[in-house]
């Protein structure tokens, strides 16, 4: 691949790890994966130290570093071009996109309620990203970590683009938003009423109040807890 053919280079960790180049994927090893993944999770230069005890936590330290190494030099072709290696530490080179720094950005945006959404992040676009969990499957404490506060950012998001959806008249787009976030939480509250919401600005009485008796069964058989006053409040007026 040529030089300038680098800021096509994109490496995908939502749905799953994919490395893109010119919108081809290409192929790695499981092992360059994990180095690439932990790298871009990082989003800036990361000490060698730090990578060897973190990829292979069980090893000793000698072991480790020379693992590192072994993983570094076995890199070729695109996953080389990646990566800018210096002495003590190792970054993505500044032409690689990475999904998850852009996903991270939409959320910001979404989540800054002192500005009205744009409507580029009014899309179905944006809700296709925000259902679309970290590395599924990789079960490494860091990406466990890094998975879960994704996790927290992405349902946040999707509630509040469930209002925005709802102010904007496009009510089909609020209720399908609402129910990716109660299928992702199932026992979240808040999701639950971004959905009663959804309905009832749709004019969908009988849906909002069956999602309330769905949560409300979940809630007792799980937890053994009632609905909170505030999610009573959405049906209230709805039942005889």
């Amino acid at each position: 691949m040529e030089s300038n053919d680098w800021g096509a280079l994109r490496i995908t960790l939502l749905g799953g790890f994919r490395l893109l180049a010119g919108g081809d994927q290409v192929v790695v090893s499981g092992g360059a994966e994990r180095l690439l993944s932990f790298i871009a999770l990082c989003g800036q230069s990361v000490p060698r130290a730090l990578m060897a005890g973190r990829l292979w936590p069980d090893a000793s330290e000698r072991r480790a570093h020379a693992s590192l190494r072994s993983a570094l030099a076995r890199l070729d072709g695109v996953g080389r071009r990646l990566l800018d290696i210096g002495a003590t530490d190792v970054r993505l080179s500044p032409a690689t996109r990475v999904d998850v720094d852009e996903a991270r950005a939409l959320v910001r945006r979404i989540l800054d309620r002192t500005t009205p959404t744009a409507e580029r992040d009014l899309s179905a676009d944006a809700v296709e990203t925000l259902s679309a969990d970290l590395l599924p499957g990789w079960y490494d404490d860091w990406v466990i970590f890094e998975a879960e506060e994704w996790h927290r950012l992405r349902v946040h998001a999707l509630e509040a683009l469930v209002d925005d959806f709802i102010a904007a008249g496009r009510f089909a787009d609020a209720v399908s938003a609402a129910c990716l976030a109660v299928r992702a939480v199932p026992l979240r509250e808040s999701a639950h009423a971004a959905l009663i919401r959804a309905h009832l600005a749709e004019g969908n009485q009988a849906e909002a109040l069956r999602d309330y008796e769905r949560c409300a069964g979940l809630l007792q058989a799980e937890l053994r807890i009632p609905p909170s006053p505030r999610l009573r409040e959405l049906v209230a007026g709805l039942r005889p």
